[in-house]
């Protein structure tokens, strides 16, 4: 079997790669495990020393990993660069704090010492999708390793070059040789990897169906995972929005990653009284989008990663309008080569349309009209999905009340759109998954919490 990059720009084939062999992946997996068994024993400050080289490398290298990203994946090459300059405070973060989030934490009882301890569990498997692959792959790392795990990544099989180039920076950061190594095999193989026993947990970013065929054969194992599946993040316009910055922040919110990412905006409740005007603008700010070649800095808009993504986009699109939706904005496949699909808005938007409940991976916006907060609030949280949300409002403790009790997700951003942050714990509830990456809580998933009592 083959594992192919595709330029999804152009329709080319970039490389083509032999998977694995199943001798390859197991001698892999066993130097990850030696790897590990040194590096556990190593101290935060060697570890951190390593890590900043890895910050340093990312940001030097910032231009040729985004422009992988845009051959591989379509990725905007402005857009690359900043995923890379994220990387990299990622790993600083860690480097910083690492330290002192597993720092043992006493305990008073009737012993002479009681104390919690935080030990790495071992190598850890991750499972990371395409859309951002690089960023994906380092919110996981940066936390695991600085832990003192080791790891085994198997990348989206549109992305091997990513996934290689990743392998070989941290090695030349100066990290041990086989502390994460790129598995070059297919989905089907994945079950193998996770049943190997020097695999002790599993982390997956990627759809609700891939999250659950990794808990169902994890849990036979009874092996720890992270899930962060698929969102539907809706973003409510209220009546007293700043209606100028409601439409910037829901078409970046829309826009972002080419509408390819999980916690992208994707519905939008908009209660009447400002539902035309909020239209209006909305249209406008997603018209404006700069679509075209990934590899030009100007390029706010790339193609989507793949001719069959986009086929499906748009298969929703024209199923929510003969369902009664109707198209402000884009809709139809243009001419020419490449995956590109024009920035859309649906509006009319109701439930059993797919617009409006399905993940939409792709720059298509649903409006959603509701007539009050207490509908918009019930509207937003009728979804299967809970990874992130947005309140647009200019009354902020009204919008922090919202956030705060009545969203069910992972994340709620009150005016701004939703994003994540190595200081803050990321995640999401219903079917968007379970456990929490990034901040203390992401770097907690994959030690042994360990209670020690001295008598």
């Amino acid at each position: 079997m083959a594992i192919e990059s595709i330029n999804p720009a152009t329709g080319d084939t970039l490389q083509r790669y032999d998977a694995m062999p199943p001798a390859a992946v197991e001698a892999a997996i066993a130097e990850a495990h030696q790897a590990f068994l040194s590096w556990r024993r190593t101290s935060f400050d060697e570890r951190a020393q390593r890590m900043r080289a890895v910050a340093r490398m990312l940001r030097a290298q910032a231009e040729t990993s985004a422009r992988l990203m845009a051959q591989e994946m379509g990725k905007p090459m402005r857009d690359g660069i900043a995923e890379a300059q994220k990387c990299a405070l990622c790993c600083e973060f860690y480097a910083e704090h690492a330290e002192r989030l597993l720092a043992r934490e006493p305990v008073q009882t009737e012993a002479r010492s009681s104390f919690v301890a935080f030990n790495p569990l071992g190598v850890v498997l991750a499972v990371m999708p395409w859309n951002f692959p690089f960023w994906q792959v380092f919110r996981f790392a940066a936390p695991a390793l600085m832990a003192g795990n080791a790891a085994v990544l198997k990348h989206a099989s549109n992305v091997p070059g990513c996934a290689l180039a990743i392998e070989l920076l941290l090695r030349e950061a100066g990290l041990p040789r086989h502390l994460l190594r790129t598995l070059l095999i297919g989905n089907d193989r994945v079950d193998a990897v996770i049943e190997h026993p020097l695999v002790r947990a599993v982390t997956l970013t990627g759809s609700g169906n891939a999250g659950r065929a990794v808990a169902r054969k994890a849990g036979e194992l009874l092996k720890k995972t992270v899930l962060e599946l698929g969102g539907s993040d809706p973003y409510l316009v209220l009546e007293d929005a700043d209606l100028d910055l409601a439409a910037t922040v829901c078409a970046k919110g829309r826009l972002i990653n080419g509408g390819q990412s999980c916690i992208a905006a994707k519905r939008f409740i908009v209660v009447e009284p400002v539902r035309a005007e909020f239209e209006q603008r909305f249209v406008q700010k997603m018209q404006a989008a700069r679509q075209g070649d990934p590899l030009r800095m100007e390029t706010e808009l790339g193609p989507l990663a793949r001719h069959d993504l986009r086929e499906a986009l748009h298969a929703q699109v024209e199923k929510s309008i003969a369902r009664g939706a109707r198209c402000l904005l884009g809709g139809r496949i243009p001419d020419g080569a490449g995956a590109y699909y024009p920035p859309t808005v649906l509006t009319d938007v109701r439930p059993g349309m797919p617009a409006y409940d399905e993940e939409l991976f792709g720059p298509v916006a649903a409006v959603i009209p509701v007539k009050d907060e207490a509908q918009a609030v019930a509207t937003a949280n009728d979804s299967v999905f809970g990874l992130g949300a947005a309140v647009i409002t200019r009354d902020t403790a009204r919008g922090e009340r919202i956030a705060a009790e009545l969203i069910d997700s992972g994340c709620v951003f009150v005016n701004d759109s939703v994003r994540s942050d190595p200081r803050l714990p990321f995640g999401g509830i219903k079917e968007s998954g379970y456990g929490r990456e990034l901040a203390g809580y992401g770097i907690k998933e994959f030690v042994n919490v360990k209670s020690v009592v001295v008598a």
